[in-house]
């Protein structure tokens, strides 16, 4: 589904481990592209329906091997290259619009399965650290990518968060 504005609705997916490790996918025939599985949302779909759809599809997950933890409170935008953008397709789509998900693994690693459908999305995938992805994904998604895994620092690491928001304080927890 593509809006007015052009971006077609979207779900991210971080799935992450019980260490803080996010599962990180290598695109088939990219050269070395590596990316969060994502994917388009159908109309008629919910968001949740469209994540264990792309979850199934692109990683071989079914909700029974996840828990989610959370989701981006809104919608996170990116802009395609000119390079990238099929001006020849209506209705035309410059980008996308994401709806992150925030998943923990509650199965064991061999219950990821790449060739899952009859065209697999990724051919390698592996544990990284939470913020190798920044590094890594290509410059367009990056921002997207940083403002998903901010929003869900929290979560996945709450002591050091806590232990932020108090170096924020100064004496007597006034803000400084």
């Amino acid at each position: 589904m593509i809006d007015a504005d052009g971006y077609r609705a979207n779900v991210g997916i971080i799935v992450s481990s019980n260490t803080g490790k996010v599962l990180w996918a290598r695109r088939v025939g990219g050269r070395d592209a590596w990316q969060f599985p994502q994917g388009g949302i159908k109309k008629g779909e919910t968001h949740e329906q469209a994540l264990y759809r792309e979850l199934s599809e692109e990683i071989g997950l079914t909700e029974n091997d996840v828990e989610i933890v959370s989701c981006t409170r809104g919608w996170l935008r990116y802009q395609l290259p000119r390079r990238l953008i099929r001006y020849e397709t209506k209705p035309l789509c410059i980008g996308q619009k994401q709806i992150w998900y925030l998943l923990r693994l509650t199965s064991d690693d061999g219950s990821v399965a790449l060739a899952n459908c009859h065209k697999p999305e990724f051919d390698h995938w592996r544990w990284v650290d939470y913020w190798l992805p920044l590094r890594e994904v290509v410059s367009f998604k990056r921002k997207v990518y940083e403002m998903a895994l901010k929003e869900f620092e929290p979560l996945v690491f709450p002591e050091q968060s806590r232990q932020k928001r108090l170096r924020r304080r100064g004496p007597y927890g006034l803000r400084r």
